[in-house]
């Protein structure tokens, strides 16, 4: 197991928030999702041998945020 921690530049209203959480949560290997509104954060755990954290970062971006920055630290 593994958790990322992900910093978005353009998280703006609550509704994106649902979106995210329910886009990473539908994703194989992904045990938990949190995101932070008013600290622009999206933090998850997940199984690394079902997903990696730039399959995450990647449907964060296809959804349409920019990542600014990501740390990913081994459980």
């Amino acid at each position: 197991m593994s958790k990322v921690t992900m910093k978005l530049d353009d998280l703006t209203c609550p509704s994106c928030m649902t979106k995210i959480e329910g886009a990473l949560s539908k994703k194989d290997g992904v045990k938990n999702v949190k995101v932070l509104f008013n600290a622009s954060k999206v933090k998850a755990e997940f199984d690394d041998s079902a997903i990696s954290a730039d399959d995450l970062e990647a449907t964060v971006t296809d959804l349409g945020y920019a990542v600014q920055s990501s740390k990913v630290k081994a459980l």
